[in-house]
């Protein structure tokens, strides 16, 4: 895919691959290992993301961290204004997440409205012991009061501004753009 040219990169792939190396690591410790961990993506960017935080703390720990995918579409609150969303498919796995330190991975952290979709998607898969949640990018703005427990790097925007994440998986690339 041809590289974004507006805004300015903020995050390149260097920086995105040590701010996930130290989001694994928060993880781990928070944890106090890998024990009973499961990672949940958010569709779209979220999935890699928690894939990539699953290699990083299996480098660490020696041991496979399961992942899932976990789709919030017909969670929103805005369905009525944006009804033309594509469903993904939500993914757990076998031992589902019941007991479970459930940590949901999404790209960036604006409104808090889609965490808020997600731990409604939660509560109808069942019962993790806890819930945390990993981003990327923090930008600011809540609607909700909802926090990350661990952030790749907190970024100050405008309202009016773009942030804009491209992931190699995705898009090709590695950066996040501010626009």
């Amino acid at each position: 895919m041809p590289t974004q040219t507006q805004g300015h990169v903020v995050l390149d792939a260097g920086d995105i691959s040590r701010a996930l190396t130290r989001i694994s690591h928060e993880i781990l410790e928070r944890n106090k290992g890998a024990e009973d961990l499961l990672l949940l993506g958010l569709h779209t960017r979220g999935v890699p993301l928690a894939r990539r935080l699953a290699d990083n703390i299996a480098q660490v720990e020696g041991t496979t961290v399961a992942t899932g995918e976990l789709d919030v579409t017909m969670y929103r609150d805005d369905l009525r204004s944006h009804p033309t969303r594509t469903p993904h498919r939500t993914q757990v796995p076998a031992g589902g997440i019941d007991g479970k330190t459930v940590v949901l991975v999404d790209d960036v952290l604006y409104s808090g409205r889609t965490i808020r979709a997600a731990l409604d998607a939660l509560s109808d898969l069942g019962r993790p012991a806890v819930v945390r949640l990993a981003v990327l990018v923090d930008r600011g703005h809540r609607e909700l009061p909802i926090r990350a427990d661990h952030v790749g790097k907190n970024l100050p925007t405008a309202r009016s501004e773009r942030v804009s994440l491209r992931l190699v998986e995705t898009d090709g690339e590695d950066e996040v753009r501010i626009a």
